[in-house]
């Protein structure tokens, strides 16, 4: 696709349901007890590997009414092998794999977890320590990476701590300790996103949370629970980014979920200067909603790290451009984790915006960001990760000469996202 800027943007914008949220309302209502209807669910190639699974493992998913599903779920121990030899597909979803991995040990049965190149590359140790602690069969590659082997095992709750921040891992570990006879105790070294902790406490689970510890008491059931997904803050990101950056431009965001461990895009554009406005929050069911509005703005720099890393890991990539029209040097540290996403997003952010004439480098955990540098259009890789395929149309976005993205995978989380973009800046193929 090739992108340029057009000369001024107003615009209203429905970003899609939110990804992470979806995948933990199929997952979780698929060990409920019962039929749950699922309102606004993503419709992207991640969650439909997470519907795709489930249904190997004898799950029924009713799609027929499009973005409202409903799901019917088969208990705790409900699912069944789909064969001798049960094969789960997860293709480039880590959250598919990692949150399936706390309940597979508990099943009766045998599974593989495997997936396309990108996903079999990535880390499995995180998941596969700590489970394994917990009495987990389970087992990986030589260099602990997929595909995972899980055998049936009977699984006991301990008490860990977790060497990074990850919401998958910690959903991976909240899952099999339902399965336990002792509570689980979790240890978090940052807050992470807690969709997985709301949505088991709207299911009758007992769970709490105090000071970073996060405490499971296992369960015999869990209830079904029915939902309207939120608008995804990851996918909004890109029109907010967008609107400040732009030199005339108002874009205005509808239905967007502001739950507060996923909120670290907003907190820092504000503290960079940008006209960002936060209207009509309102929380309908378990998760905070809100409109967005974003104008053209003057922007600072700043620093981004420790505990808001993980509110804003997924904007990361956003945030190095909004880096670019600061005045100042933007520094990202403590981000290690972006090395070892659907790409090693650290190198990937800063060629992609070198490309283009930023000044910008890498560093160990992070990137370093010399703002008032002129961006240029240019040729620019995705390299199969939707966050940088985004990134890179983003910044085209910005510059008025045209440039070229291949290889963007955006339909990973954004099946639309090509199509709003044609709203709000020149697009062709």
């Amino acid at each position: 696709m090739n992108v340029s800027q057009k000369k001024r943007i107003s615009a209203k914008i429905q970003p899609p349901a939110d990804k992470s949220i979806s995948h933990r309302a199929l997952l979780l209502n698929a060990i409920a007890n019962g039929k749950a209807e699922i309102k606004n669910l993503l419709d992207s190639e991640d969650v439909r590997s997470t519907a795709h699974c489930l249904s190997t493992l004898g799950i029924t998913i009713d799609w027929s009414q499009g973005k409202n599903v409903i799901i019917d779920g088969k208990g705790l121990h409900g699912f069944q092998s789909s064969g001798l030899q049960t094969f789960l597909d997860c293709g480039n979803s880590g959250t598919t794999m990692r949150l399936l991995s706390g309940i597979l040990p508990a099943q009766s049965f045998t599974t593989t977890l495997g997936g396309d190149t990108s996903l079999q590359k990535r880390p499995m140790d995180r998941i596969i320590n700590p489970l394994t602690l917990m009495s987990a069969n389970i087992i990986g590659t030589p260099s602990s990476t997929a595909p995972l082997q899980i055998t049936p095992s009977i699984l006991r709750g301990i008490d860990y701590e977790m060497p990074i921040a990850s919401a998958q891992v910690k959903s991976a570990i909240l899952l099999a300790g339902l399965y336990t006879e002792e509570t689980t105790t979790i240890i978090e070294p940052e807050p992470t996103r807690n969709h997985t902790e709301l949505m088991l406490q709207s299911m009758g689970v007992k769970i709490k949370n105090s000071n970073n510890k996060i405490h499971i008491e296992p369960a015999s059931e869990i209830d079904p629970i029915s939902l309207t997904i939120p608008g995804d803050i990851s996918s909004a990101a890109p029109w907010l980014v967008l609107g400040a950056c732009h030199p005339n431009a108002e874009i205005y965001i509808e239905k967007v979920g502001v739950n507060s461990t996923r909120t670290g895009l907003l907190d820092i554009l504000i503290r960079m200067g940008a006209q960002l406005e936060i209207e009509n929050i309102s929380a309908p069911e378990s998760e905070q909603i809100a409109n967005l509005s974003i104008r053209s703005s003057v922007l600072k720099s700043t620093i981004i790290e420790k505990e808001e890393i993980p509110r804003a890991i997924d904007e990361l990539p956003l945030i190095a451009l909004l880096g670019c029209y600061a005045e100042g040097k933007t520094i990202v540290r403590d981000a290690e984790e972006l090395r070892v996403k659907e790409s090693d997003r650290i190198e990937s952010i800063v060629n992609t915006l070198r490309a283009m004439g930023a000044e910008i480098y890498t560093t160990k955990d992070g990137f370093v960001v010399e703002g008032g540098n002129s961006l240029k259009g240019s040729a620019l890789d995705g390299k199969m990760d939707h966050r940088i395929g985004i990134l890179a149309a983003i910044a085209g976005a910005l510059v008025k000469d045209k440039t070229s993205v291949i290889n963007d995978a955006v339909s990973i989380s954004y099946p639309t996202f090509w199509n709003v973009l044609k709203n709000v800046a020149e697009v062709t193929e």
